[in-house]
């Protein structure tokens, strides 16, 4: 039968799963290393005066996104043009859960987009998104960031009143933050994705297709 694992006895199944979990366990702690490596990066001082974002509450600076907490991130969502919404940044933001919890633990979190005020409200509405999200049009926020009008993860660190630039990643680095991605990479047919290296017969299609 084409399109489905290999079926093989339990004894089997547990000797190549535990192969599996060696493997895993190592890059568990690849991981940990990256996060510790993460937490010793040095840090770089973003002028706060220098952005005056629009939000449904009005102009709002960077240290306003903070909203009195230490730490804060930042997910810049691309700006395709009017009733143009990025696939990819839409199925992000669908996967921006937590907030709450991460509020508990000092952290708040923006999206921002060069996309006008009215834009952002008008597909937030048609989205039922709750998260805050402003809009950095008219500043050079995203450029200063390095987003060059693709889409960017950024995290901040503030102290006192100064505003210091922590960390940043795009691409695959921002694709292994999504909940859903993490748990189709569990499933047996992966994302169903053609970039994916699965076994032949395998269900796939392109990634915005």
């Amino acid at each position: 039968m084409s399109g489905i694992p290999k079926i093989v006895s339990a004894e089997e199944w547990q000797r190549e799963r535990d192969e599996l979990l060696r493997a895993e366990k190592e890059a568990t702690r690849t991981l940990d290393g990256l996060a510790a490596r993460r937490r010793r990066l040095p840090m770089v001082k973003f002028d706060d005066s220098r952005y005056v974002f629009e939000s449904s509450t009005g102009p709002t600076t960077l240290l306003d996104l903070f909203a009195g907490r230490d730490q804060l991130v930042v997910y810049q969502f691309m700006d395709n043009g009017p009733d143009d919404h990025c696939p990819g940044c839409t199925h992000f933001t669908n996967n921006v859960v937590g907030l709450a919890m991460l509020a508990d633990v000092d952290v708040s979190w923006s999206t921002v987009s060069n996309m006008p005020l009215t834009q952002i409200e008008a597909y937030k509405a048609r989205m039922g998104w709750t998260m805050p999200f402003v809009s950095s049009r008219n500043t050079t926020f995203a450029n200063d960031c390095g987003a060059d009008g693709g889409f960017m993860l950024s995290v901040f660190l503030r102290v006192v009143d100064d505003v210091y630039r922590t960390y940043c990643t795009t691409a695959r680095g921002v694709d292994r933050l999504l909940f859903v991605n993490n748990i189709l990479d569990l499933m047996p047919y992966g994302r169903q994705q053609d970039w994916e290296d699965s076994p032949p017969g395998w269900p796939q299609h392109p990634t915005y297709g």
